[in-house]
């Protein structure tokens, strides 16, 4: 199987698969192939945090031409996916000069299909491209293709729990993926100041009580199979349920407008996260750390784009506001807007790049110490001197 993720999230789903029993697993661009059973692929679907989907190729073939690619397809064996009263959709990537329209393969796809069923069923299944109870991807570059089945259906950052969403919320598999990067220990107190729909504390929470991803969804692709085993699937959620603990630090929350905190809050409630989660209406810029003990704060702020005022500021307020009441504090921003973060006032200590959809964005760690990092520096290199 493969599972498909974001760019720069590979090694963390190639971790992710090991720790949970996958073999021969090896990275790829934006995926990793993995070895597992139908069991291992419900368990994939319920618990990778880092997954988009998860496909099971079927059939590899080479085509050298348009015609070959129709009786490649024609002459499979549908009868155990596919049945005449189901309904089925094809995804296609094509990149090559022989296959150079996505769109055409997929409808020279879909006529292969269609008449062998009509050939040898005497009815064809109906193509349904939004929810289909199949669903294909075909893959082509330049001469070799790649027929898969869609294990998932919607992308698996569909968790089910956001209901309530901020303009231009945060996908929450690129949520899961940034807490992973931000080498957060499920342990130390966590803060996102400007939590919006609360996707960073949703996700963090999850992680911390050990909570599979997707246990909120109420659907799987598999689940239309012919093969679907509900009893198989049922047991490996109950056994992953029972791992479930109570987190260790505290995960709050902040944000100005008083609909971010309305829509946060039902979102912590369709997941279930009421007890463990606090959020409250509160402007970051006059807030203070909560106790002496480390912090992580972790947060998406505006990035110019639907701002009104002036977003120089608003970096430049927010490394102040960390400098001045947030000691003690591993701090992450995720931004696209590059010029503002050097207003920021602080140096990053590590700059990873990701993408939040189409725009480029680094995850910039600012870490702040007691007292000036000076000090800290030299607590560092100049240990307290021998007794003896």
């Amino acid at each position: 199987m493969l599972a498909k993720t974001f760019f720069g999230m590979e090694k963390l789903l190639a971790k992710e698969l090991k720790k949970l029993g996958a073999t021969q697993i090896f990275e790829g661009n934006r995926l990793v192939h993995f070895t597992g059973d139908k069991g291992f692929m419900y368990k994939a679907n319920l618990c990778l945090r880092t997954a988009i989907k998860i496909l099971k190729p079927i059939f590899e073939f080479r085509a050298e031409n348009e015609s070959v690619l129709y009786e490649k397809i024609y002459q499979f064996d549908w009868s155990g996916i596919l049945s005449a009263d189901q309904t089925f959709a094809i995804d296609s990537v094509v990149n090559g000069k022989v296959f150079n329209h996505s769109l055409y393969v997929t409808h020279r796809c879909k006529d292969a299909i269609v008449d062998r069923f009509r050939k040898y069923n005497g009815k064809r299944p109906s193509v349904d491209t939004r929810y289909p109870d199949i669903r294909l991807h075909l893959h082509i570059f330049d001469q070799k293709c790649s027929l898969s089945l869609d294990t998932s259906g919607q992308s698996l950052h569909h968790r089910g729990y956001r209901s309530h969403t901020n303009i231009a919320p945060i996908n929450e598999v690129l949520a899961a993926g940034i807490i992973m990067l931000s080498d957060w220990d499920q342990r130390t107190d966590f803060l996102d100041p400007m939590c919006g729909s609360g996707t960073f504390l949703v996700e963090a929470a999850m992680m911390a009580c050990k909570i599979p991803a997707n246990i909120n969804r109420n659907f799987f692709a598999f689940e239309k199979w012919k093969d679907w085993d509900e009893t198989l699937f049922d047991k490996i959620k109950y056994s992953k349920l029972n791992n479930v603990v109570s987190p260790i630090g505290r995960l709050y929350g902040f944000d100005k407008a008083p609909s971010a905190i309305e829509k946060t809050n039902n979102n912590i409630k369709n997941a279930g996260l009421e007890n463990f989660i606090k959020v409250n209406r509160a402007d970051f810029f006059k807030s203070q750390k909560i106790g002496d003990t480390p912090l992580h704060l972790l947060t998406n702020p505006p990035y110019g784009e639907r701002l009104e005022g002036d977003i120089n500021s608003l970096y430049k307020n927010f490394g102040d506001t960390l400098k001045r009441t947030y000691p003690n504090t591993q701090a992450w921003i995720i931004s696209s807007n590059f010029e503002a973060l050097k207003f920021f006032g602080l140096q990053p200590r590590k700059k990873i790049k990701l993408f939040n959809g189409k725009l480029e964005t680094r995850l910039c760690n600012f870490p702040i110490y007691e007292g000036t990092k000076k000090i800290h520096k030299l607590r560092n290199i100049n240990p307290k001197p021998s007794q003896n």
